[in-house]
């Protein structure tokens, strides 16, 4: 992220963003609610990739460096806090599941960002309090730092088909199947399997968003069947491939 951009407030604002769309790395020294209506989002640290669909947010706390990318036509609401006010207590940055309920504050809320009158504030104080609420979700891609584990991650996320195993991978790029298996759990906080799993999500997010068919999506993304795709996918944001394509 060679450039990075300083705003000192964090916007309250509705923005459409097209297919592809960027926002570059910038930060705020507020906090930060992003959603997106529809389209799936990505935001990009230097830790990592969170991504979102229409059923979730995310969290970027104050003072990230952060950028923003749309896939499908993006809706995007965002949520500024101040620095001292921050319902969640969380410092990194975080996906949240938005129940119904808080769709419909955070787009209430970000419908006329200079409204601010008393019933505005009330609005804010139950949007917080459903934030609060609100379980983590842990759609993430962490940035491997080892050039080991960074070499491995690269080659499934070129080819998210691809279903060699770890031990395949690793002699593919010089590293023992052990070595790798340690540092998945050391740097991610999870087992190669789980992490190509989300790998996989983020990849099939991107392709539904773009109006890929479900079943092109779940054979390009490395799953046996479209039956096996939906399953994982429901039990992942609560609702199928096809409603999802809707939703975006």
């Amino acid at each position: 992220m060679p450039h990075i951009r300083h705003t000192p407030t964090a916007p309250t604002r509705a923005q459409s963003l097209a297919s592809g769309q960027r926002v570059d790395a910038h930060r705020h020294d507020d906090h930060q609610i992003v959603y997106a209506g529809s389209g799936v989002l990505a935001v990009t640290t230097d830790a990592g990739t969170w991504f979102a669909p229409g059923t979730r947010a995310l969290w970027v706390p104050a003072g990230t460096v952060h950028a923003h990318r749309a896939y499908g036509r993006l809706d995007l609401h965002l949520v500024g806090l101040p620095p001292d006010d921050n319902p969640l207590g969380l410092d990194t940055p975080t996906v949240l599941a938005v129940s119904p309920l808080l769709r419909e504050l955070i787009l209430a809320y970000t419908r006329d960002p200079g409204d601010t009158g008393p019933e505005r504030r009330r609005l804010l104080a139950v949007l917080r309090d459903q934030l609060r609420a609100s379980p983590q979700q842990p759609l993430r891609l962490p940035t491997p730092t080892d050039p080991r584990l960074a070499a491995v991650c690269a080659l499934v996320h070129a080819d998210p088909a691809d279903t060699r195993t770890l031990a395949a991978l690793g002699a593919a790029t010089g590293a023992a199947e052990r070595t790798l298996s340690r540092l998945f759990r050391r740097e991610f906080g999870m087992t190669f399997p789980q992490w190509r799993t989300q790998s996989r999500l983020y990849h099939a997010l991107r392709l539904l968003a773009e109006d890929v068919p479900v079943t092109t999506v779940a054979h390009r993304c490395g799953w046996s069947s479209a039956s096996a795709f939906i399953d994982v996918f429901r039990r992942s944001f609560g609702y199928t491939p096809g409603s999802h394509r809707h939703r975006a």
